[in-house]
């Protein structure tokens, strides 16, 4: 890290259902005081409307920067921008197989190229099931690559009392994995579990 200032974290927001895993993101981020750059896929403002109700306008008050998806000449499209790391919440199979060839078509998977060449955090949160062999393959070559692969997996051990929270606790759980704590995640031998 270049700069003493602390760095902004980029949410990318791709097409696949669980669109609200990237807003929950972006309030989460706002709570903890933590910067962050947003970038919003094409198909992803389709969903956001369709599955949460919110304009790409609403998702984009959310976030400290936003930035058009055809961006290319944006802060986060380079490595000299400094960063957190980069979640994308949902990746789709599309963004994920842009991101393993490296042949970038949006601002979204050339700020998670970035990332990567870097060696900064690259959480994805591949929305998709049942996966093919196809999608294993490019998984795999993701994560020999340095990505961290993260399915938005609900954890019943934290007893969730609605959607909301299974939500808010694989939310939390993706933010650990930038070093930041978020209040609503239940922890195993803290909140729930054996204490000792």
């Amino acid at each position: 890290m270049i700069t003493s200032e602390p760095a902004p974290l980029v949410v990318g927001i791709a097409g696949a259902s669980g669109a609200v895993l990237g807003v929950r993101c972006l309030e989460a981020c706002a709570e903890l005081k933590v910067e962050t750059h947003l970038v919003v896929s094409r198909a992803a403002a389709r969903t956001l409307s369709e599955e949460t109700g919110l304009g790409l306008s609403d998702v984009e008050a959310k976030a400290s920067v936003s930035h058009r998806s055809a961006d290319i000449g944006a802060a986060i499209a380079s490595g000299s921008f400094p960063t957190l790391g980069m979640i994308v919440a949902p990746c789709s199979v599309r963004t994920m197989s842009e991101i393993a060839t490296g042949v970038t078509s949006s601002l979204l998977s050339r700020a998670a190229d970035v990332t990567l060449k870097e060696r900064r955090p690259l959480v994805l949160m591949v929305r998709e099931t049942p996966l093919h062999l196809g999608h294993l393959r490019t998984l795999v070559k993701l994560a020999e690559m340095g990505a961290v692969i993260a399915p938005p997996v609900p954890a019943f051990y934290a007893a969730p009392a609605d959607l909301a929270d299974v939500v808010d606790q694989m939310v939390g759980r993706a933010l650990d994995l930038f070093g930041l704590s978020w209040r609503p995640v239940r922890r195993w031998g803290r909140d729930i579990g054996p204490t000792s």
